[in-house]
This record gives structure tokens, sequence and C-alpha cells, in this order.
């Protein structure tokens, strides 16, 4: 009896334990899966990064919400499904200079000016201006550049400037008065401020079917303020690649190249959280070519092998890596992936990934499944990418 005893009651630890560790299980793939994906349309249901989970409740289209088993056994999550045709893309890897005009010009730097008493005074500041403002407007003037703000303040004749200014996606009313600067001769505002920007990246994809492309995988900030810069317009123009400043152990590299002149590629319209984004000029097409091929949303991708499409020399090759690891809940979209480069050519040429490099496509079993946005300073070969649908979704 008392053995018979102790064998139930051991069964019932070991039952117990077993259920612990299985719910322990299921909370581990919860916390890694989202609460939303998109799935291409008339395809099961797959997480490729997790062959041990399954669906049930496949949606046939639209939004559905499928619950997600740890071998078809024990529920892991309840998952929206959004059905949608994968995109048909090309993937292309060609280096582009960037040159983006501000919508407004963005305050880089605050500074006291010295009145005619000796005294200092920051009038920006003093306005409530911020680092990182961006000036839309000055007494009701669009303002696209640098010289003509300081024109506008430095005629007021020490009369106050009302000022339009944009923060955190809202705008308020600043009022500037100016002060006399003694040094300078003239009434100065106390910041500095910038217009336009420019820069090389590499081109992600290509849509055939619209002209629209995207670049680089991830915003382009003020290096100054690290805000992200609002654009009024921008040009797409050729680079000629001259080569690269090779990436060292603390020492980001970069490509080495300078604009052409006369050239262009097209128009830019946006600058957002996903990259940089514009419409090819009919003459572009020719130049900025590659393999069209469908775009893998995020479920299809997997640790593994891939390849990257990248230009050391100008024109685009691919070479190989390594997708180590897949965050489908980072809060940074542009940090979706961990990837390794392991082609000795490209490590040779560069040291892994390089300044000038962001918006590289990177392709896993015949499919666009995202762009290189990050390089590891600490290891040169290693850094993050984003995942291409994430790029597609700012593609308005």
């Amino acid at each position: 009896m008392q053995l018979r005893q102790k064998l139930s009651k051991t069964a019932a630890v070991l039952l117990s334990a077993l259920l612990v560790g299985a719910f322990g299980i299921a909370g581990h793939y919860s916390r890694l899966l989202p609460g939303h994906m998109t799935a291409a349309s008339g395809e099961p249901l797959k997480i490729a990064q997790y062959p041990e989970l399954s669906c049930s409740g496949q949606p046939s289209g639209g939004n559905d919400r499928v619950v997600v088993s740890l071998f078809g056994a024990l529920p892991v999550k309840s998952v929206q499904v959004e059905r949608s045709e994968a995109p048909k893309l090309i993937a292309s890897g060609m280096p582009f200079g960037i040159k983006l005009l501000m919508k407004g010009v963005m305050v880089t730097e605050l500074g006291d000016v010295e009145d005619d008493n000796g005294n200092s005074i920051c009038p920006a500041a003093e306005a409530g201006i911020r680092k990182g403002d961006v000036v839309c407007l000055a007494n009701g003037e669009e303002i696209s550049s640098n010289s003509r703000l300081q024109s506008i303040i430095a005629e007021s004749g020490g009369r106050d400037v009302e000022l339009t200014v944009s923060r955190d996606g809202g705008e308020f009313t600043a009022v500037l008065e100016p002060v006399y600067s003694e040094k300078n001769g003239c009434w100065r505002g106390g910041m500095w401020v910038r217009d336009s920007i420019a820069g090389i990246g590499t081109v992600t994809f290509v849509n055939k079917a619209t002209g629209d492309f995207a670049g680089l995988g991830h915003p382009i900030c003020d290096c100054d303020t690290g805000e992200i810069v609002p654009v009024s317009s921008g040009e797409a123009v050729p680079v000629e690649i001259t080569g690269a400043k090779k990436g060292e152990r603390g020492i980001p590299g970069e490509l080495l190249g300078s604009f052409r002149r006369g050239g262009t590629y097209g128009m830019l319209n946006q600058n957002n959280s996903a990259g940089v984004y514009g419409k090819l000029s009919p003459e572009a097409f020719g130049e900025l070519d590659g393999e069209e091929m469908p775009m893998a949303y995020s479920n299809e991708i997997t640790t593994g092998s891939a390849d990257i499409i990248s230009s050391v020399s100008g024109v685009p090759e691919r070479y190989s890596a390594q997708i180590e690891s897949i965050d489908y809940k980072s809060g940074d979209e542009t940090r979706n992936m961990v990837i390794k480069i392991t082609d000795s050519r490209l490590i040779e040429a560069t040291g892994g990934i390089v300044q000038g490099m962001s918006g590289s496509p990177l392709i896993q079993n015949g499919k666009l499944i995202g762009a290189v946005t990050h390089v590891f300073v600490a290891d040169p070969t290693r850094g993050y990418a984003i995942f291409a649908e994430n790029m597609m979704k700012k593609l308005t």
C-alpha cells in the first residue's frame, strides 16, 4: 500500500513537472511570436523558423485569426493573419547618391548672442526653440534655406519674428526676439540650422510595374540632432564607387565614391523609418537592373544561409551570408534580423558591412527577404537587417 502511494505521488510530481515545463515552453514561443502577421495568399501558413509550430484555423482571405500550436497539440498563441499577394520586386544592390532638400530647416545647435551691453542671450532658446526642431515658416513665409531664414532675422530691425516650428509630429508658434550682435554687426537669432543633406546608399528593390524604388532600409537622420530629416524634395543620382575603406573592430568602414555629373535616377519623395523612397526616371530602368523575384513575408524566413547583393566595385554582386537570428517583435523595425557576412571576397574588400552598403538586398530561397541596415562596430562582419515586408509597407 505504501509503495503504491509513493508511486502515485511520484507520478503526480512528474506529471506536474511535465505540465509546468510544457506551459513554460508554450510561454517561450508566445513571447517570440508577434500578435499579427502577413502571409502570402493561397499558401498554408507556416512559420519557417519554427517547424515544430503548426497553425489551425487557416484564414482563406482578408484578416482572420489562427491558433499556433506546438506539435499540433499544445496551444501557444492566437495570431491575427492578414493575407496578401506577395509582390514581385527587382532586387537591385546598386549604389546611389542621395540629395535631400529639407521641408523647412532643422535647428542643429543653439548659441548665445552678445548684445551691446555685454550680456549673453540666446533668442531662440528664449522663444522655446530646441535642438532638433524644424522651422517651417518665418513671418508666414515658407522657409527652405538657411540663408533665407538668416536674412529675415537680419532684416527684422529687432522686431519680433514669428516662427512656425515642427516638433514630434506637431506644430507650434514661437516668437523670436532678435538680438543685435556688435561683433557681427547684424541682428541674430542664436541658432544654427541645416537645409539639405547628401550621402551614398544602396537601392534595395524596384517595383518594375510602377517605377517606385526603395533604399537604405533605415531613415536618414541629421548627424547633429539624430532626428529624421523631413523631406521637401530630393534626387537620386548615379555615383562612381572608387573603392572601400575597410572596416575594423571599433572603426566602421565606408564605400568611397562621388556623385556623377549630369545624371539622375529619379526623384526622392519619402524619408521615413524604413528607408528612402522615390520614383525612377524612364532612363534609369536600364541601369538599375537586377533579378525580379517574389518578396518573402517574415514567416517564410529562417536562420541559415542567404545571399547579399552589394556593390563594392560599382557593379552589384552576390556574396554569401548567414541569418543568425530573427526578431519578429523588435521595437526597432530596422533591426529584425542579425546577419553575418561569410564570403571571403567581401570580407577581404570591406571587412564585412560598411557605410554605404545600407539597403543591400538579402536573398533566401529565391526570394527577397530584407536589407542590411546597420553594422556592429565591434564586429564589422555582423550587423542588423530589416524585413523587406517592413520596407514594402512604407511604399505609399
